[in-house]
């Protein structure tokens, strides 16, 4: 059989809870893509600059880094954890429902400030939660959680295409500069119509500019087809019989400690594991006396995704914005099918992947997906005016990209036997990478110009190698830790048990006399 028999007893275990983590995970990829594809109309929308909306990527991401950072904290019980991807499955819907609300970009940014602190929950407790349910099973588990982040968003840039503005600002009024509408829509620079409109637009006090923008419609969309997931989070409590309103349910505590030890075993707390919060994992006492090699393997798995989670988030940010300033020139409409390629490509991968981790380990994986991504950067730089191989450039960056996080982070508890902390550090590097990286990206590339972009993900990619050659090598220097202190507990044992019969055989001598 292609898989174990086990692994699908496994799943069929718990495939509930398995099926409701993947799904919820469709709705952080929804609210992970949309940005891009809805900047220019966002911009026009908030009368704001490039520089000034690359801060609400920011605000985003930064609360991603916090919820992802603090969602420890609501894991420790299967209550609070299912209670915590609900309320935040249900603030994703709501923000996507206000967003066209947001008429200047301060509202926007606190709008997907909350987005983001609902994003981080959502990222760590699904993860947590299979990396506790499947342990060494986890890697095609883990997949299939990312594969669903991918098709959420290949989703959201399917549906904000069609109503994506491509002769005008919309709601954006004369306020402006004369450079910001250049970078709207340089492309329609050499269309005398587009020349008239923004002539028009410069000395003009008011009014709306070109045609009227209707993107708020495909977010409204977006949030009706959102709605299932808190639901789906909501049926499994029920399942659970984890309300304490439930007339035959068993109290609340026998229930999540039945979960938690179904889950973790009968002597294992949720913070010995290493999977609580951020903070919690620097206090952790169990880390007590542990080798650099433990720390460093952390710091190593960290930086890999802090780097690649960097590129994915800056590559769907700027990829539309890049495509539609010079050389390349594309058209708006034709430019905005590029996130979608991308997430499209993203989630083939993760598809993909999921019986490849059962055929491959993880690490061989990431050694092609890293020398994948920087080849694919590397080509995109070379033929930089070509519009055909930007398509087929960032289909194949989506692909080498779209299995990294997984692989990493299978990859990193499977070293460390899921007891140190790489769930939440990894997932917590991941959001900052593309938290620092969509800030600088935004800045360079109106400093500097849109090939910029390409140069920033090709140095970016490199780094993210090399830290993937130390984890390497700290990862043989702990399995010699590993091996040696292996040999001296055996010794122990040995030494304990001949004691212990020692003492035995006295005892049942005095008991002879």
């Amino acid at each position: 059989m292609f898989i174990e028999e086990r692994i699908l007893t496994l799943f069929k275990n718990n495939a509930h809870h398995t099926l409701t983590y993947w799904s919820v995970f469709f709705s952080f990829g929804l609210c992970i893509a949309f940005l891009g594809p809805t900047i220019l109309d966002l911009q026009c929308q908030t009368s704001s600059t490039l520089s000034q909306i690359t801060w609400v990527f920011f605000a985003q991401q930064f609360c991603l880094l916090i919820g992802s950072s603090i969602a420890g904290v609501f894991k420790k019980t299967l209550f609070s954890a299912l209670s915590t991807l609900f309320v935040s499955a249900v603030v994703i819907s709501v923000v996507f429902a206000i967003i066209p609300l947001c008429n200047n970009v301060l509202l926007l940014a606190v709008a997907m400030a909350v987005s983001g602190l609902a994003m981080g929950l959502i990222d760590t407790i699904a993860n947590i939660q299979l990396v506790t349910i499947y342990q060494k099973d986890s890697a095609m588990f883990l997949q299939a959680l990312h594969f669903f982040i991918g098709f959420g968003a290949l989703v959201s840039p399917l549906i904000a295409d069609p109503f994506l503005s491509d002769s005008g600002c919309g709601n954006h009024t004369g306020n402006a500069t004369q450079a910001m509408i250049h970078h709207h829509r340089n492309m329609l620079r050499n269309s005398p119509m587009a020349s008239h409109s923004i002539n028009e637009s410069i000395g003009a006090p008011e009014g709306p500019q070109g045609e009227e923008s209707t993107v708020h419609y495909a977010f409204w969309i977006m949030s009706i087809i959102n709605l299932p997931v808190p639901l789906a989070v909501l049926f499994l409590m029920y399942r659970e019989r984890l309300f304490p309103c439930s007339p035959r349910s068993p109290s609340l505590m026998d229930k999540d400690e039945l979960a938690l030890e179904n889950q973790q075993g009968d002597t294992e707390t949720p913070e010995a594991g290493g999977h609580g919060s951020i903070f919690s994992c620097c206090q952790n006492d169990n880390l007590r006396g542990l080798p650099v090699s433990f720390f460093m393997i952390h710091i190593m798995g960290g930086l890999v995704l802090f780097m690649t989670d960097g590129i994915v988030g800056a590559y769907a940010g700027f990829v539309y914005t890049y495509a539609v300033e010079e050389p390349m020139s594309l058209p708006h409409k034709t430019a905005g099918y590029l996130a979608s390629i991308f997430w499209a490509a993203i989630t083939a991968g993760r598809l993909v992947s999921i019986p490849l981790n059962y055929r491959f380990k993880p690490v061989k994986l990431l050694l092609v997906n890293l020398v994948g991504v920087i080849v694919t950067v590397l080509m995109l730089l070379i033929f930089y005016t070509n519009h055909i191989f930007l398509f087929v450039g960032t289909g194949f960056c989506g692909l080498f990209l779209s299995s990294i996080f997984p692989c990493m982070l299978a990859f990193t508890e499977d070293i460390l036997d899921y007891q140190g902390c790489a769930t939440t550090v990894l997932v917590t590097s991941a959001g900052m990478g593309e938290m620092v990286m969509t800030l600088l990206v935004g800045m360079i590339i109106e400093s500097q110009g849109s090939y910029s972009f390409l140069v920033i993900g090709l140095v970016v990619a490199c780094l993210g190698f090399i830290a993937f050659m130390g984890l390497m090598f700290f990862n043989r220097m702990h399995r010699n830790y590993l091996t040696g202190t292996g040999k001296k507990s055996a010794m122990v044992e040995v030494t304990v048990a001949r004691q212990n019969g020692a003492v035995g055989s006295e005892q049942r001598g005095a008991e002879g006399s």
